[in-house]
């Protein structure tokens, strides 16, 4: 616990929660409505309710849970792919262990491992280019998930296979970056926030500026938070003062791990492998333009889809699939409502026993109601 307790001290949370309720108070004497922050990240999520913050802040101030669990925004057709890939003779099909249960229309790549395909859960890029290397006549295939805090990884993983003229080494990529869709989000007229909460390990790569537009065309405050308590309320905290002072700006309250430009050698990886597609699908926002990564035609060799020509590389196109009936995914995931109002929760969509991924990944905003925020005793 050295060097994380600071960030839990309990004296400066009481300090910090003063100090917002001051605020706020300032704030909501000219306000009908509560303040809408939105923290970005799944991490944030889960940490706000893990501690409680969302019942300790001052009541004039509502949480809004974005867009920011890779594996969440995942849509269904994804998955099918996914699962397509996993079931062809003679692949091996690693992931990280988050995907492993999130549903497809049929079934999830647990329950294909279970019906015999050879699904295998890795820790790191580098696992499955080792078992690219001991399995020379097996087609060794990595789902490539997450924001650009992952992205590098994998980036470096398929140089290496490059440089080592592995063959049987590929990555399905769905590798998707932060501020396209919070574009879109700022854009839908129905979204009313008021500053957001931004995420921290995607900062650390990419660094502040990619968030300069949120301040500059939609006049919206964002601050770059770290995840332990102290972290999150002392960027509540600066985010009520811009308000209160009538500011717009990009801050960093996480400057002891990210940097102002980012990781130089981090950008160099993911600019030397991938570039943007024309368009990527997310689950409840569709289909956004240059939000996901490709391979450079230097590295389509270790591209999955076009070797397998499946989802974006199938000669026919892909279709969208839509979540189960009844299942609010899009809605939860995009901030529009909240876990214990979709009318699954807790009902046809518990871990169990899940509909959708928000519900089985560890940043999902339905798995936090679920785990810290009571929410499963209401729902029984």
């Amino acid at each position: 616990m050295r060097y994380v307790e600071e960030f839990r001290d309990p004296t400066q949370a009481r300090a910090l929660l003063k100090a917002i309720g001051r605020s706020a108070e300032a704030l909501g004497a000219s306000r009908a409505a509560p303040i809408r922050i939105m923290e970005i990240c799944g991490g944030h999520t889960h940490s706000i309710f893990r501690y409680g913050l969302d019942k300790l802040v001052h009541e004039g101030i509502e949480f809004i849970h974005g867009p920011g669990c890779p594996v969440c925004v995942l849509p269904r057709s994804r998955v099918d792919e996914a699962v397509t890939l996993a079931e062809r003779p003679g692949v091996i099909f690693t992931t990280f262990g988050d995907a492993m249960r999130v549903p497809g229309t049929s079934r999830s790549l647990l329950q294909a491992k279970a019906q015999g395909a050879d699904v295998r859960t890795v820790y790191s890029p580098l696992d499955a280019l080792e078992l690219a290397r001991r399995h020379p006549d097996r087609e060794v295939i990595f789902f490539g998930l997450g924001f650009e805090t992952t992205t590098p990884s994998t980036a470096l993983s398929v140089q290496q296979a490059a440089a080592e003229g592995l063959t049987n080494f590929c990555v399905f990529v769905n590798h998707i970056t932060v501020p396209p869709p919070l574009k879109a989000l700022l854009d839908d007229p129905h979204m009313l926030l008021d500053g957001f909460v931004g995420p921290g390990h995607v900062s650390m790569v990419i660094g502040t500026h990619p968030y300069d537009f949120i301040a500059r065309d939609y006049g919206k405050p964002l601050v770059v938070a770290g995840f332990e308590p102290l972290d999150l309320l002392q960027s509540v905290l600066m985010v009520l003062e811009q308000i209160r002072e009538g500011r717009a700006e990009i801050e960093n309250q996480y400057a002891r791990v990210v940097p102002e430009h980012g990781n130089p050698v981090s950008l160099a990886a993911i600019e030397a492998v991938y570039e943007p597609r024309p368009s990527f699908e997310w689950r409840g926002l569709g289909e956004i333009d240059a939000s996901g990564l490709r391979m450079r035609e230097a590295f389509r060799a270790f591209d999955a889809e076009a070797r397998f020509q499946v989802g974006y590389g199938a000669p026919q196109g892909r279709a969208q699939v839509p979540d189960p009936e009844g299942c609010a995914c899009g809605q939860v995931m995009t901030g529009r409502m909240k876990p214990t109002a979709c009318p699954q929760f807790g009902r046809g969509c518990t871990p169990d026993t899940p509909l959708g991924a928000l519900m089985v990944s560890s940043e999902g905003a339905c798995a936090a109601y679920w785990t810290y925020g009571g929410a499963r005793v209401a729902a029984e």
